[in-house]
């Protein structure tokens, strides 16, 4: 498990930097098949339930689990990546909004919001807490004010 976490860690990481103006959603797929494949693993999602690509793509208010396109990322703005790798059986899967060149404030603060969630909901994933406690702990973020 640890050696497929730490796979598809770096391949986000990797997808990440390919991230600017101009690059199409589906050259990161493209990207991202090869460095999961190089690493002797395989694209979790490529054929689950019979989906066609290696991550999920979606750009600005498109809904999660989107398909990678020929659409070109423009400055402004924010590309959430989904990938997950199976190696030696065992599955990673992470996920990650970048914004594209330079975006709003309005944007900008969707992304530190959300990772501030995160980050609230990992705390709360200990021995004797309950799901409860995740919701509680991100809903009770004031994450509406001033956006």
């Amino acid at each position: 498990m640890r050696a497929s976490g730490q796979l598809v860690g770096e391949v986000l990481r990797e997808l990440r930097g390919l991230v600017e103006p101009g690059i199409t959603t589906m050259e990161i797929d493209q990207a991202a098949e090869r460095m999961i494949r190089d690493a002797g693993a395989y694209p979790t999602f490529k054929g689950y339930n019979g989906f066609p690509y290696s991550i999920c793509a979606s750009v600005n208010e498109q809904v999660v689990h989107g398909f990678p396109s020929k659409y070109e990322l423009q400055e402004g703005d924010i590309f959430s990546i989904d990938v997950g790798v199976t190696l030696n059986g065992f599955v990673g899967d992470t996920a990650t909004t970048v914004p594209v060149g330079d975006v709003s404030e309005a944007r900008m603060k969707l992304i530190r919001v959300t990772e501030e969630c995160l980050q609230l909901a990992i705390e709360q994933c200990r021995e004797g807490n309950h799901l409860g406690d995740i919701g509680s702990a991100v809903q009770n973020i004031p994450w509406c004010a001033n956006m």
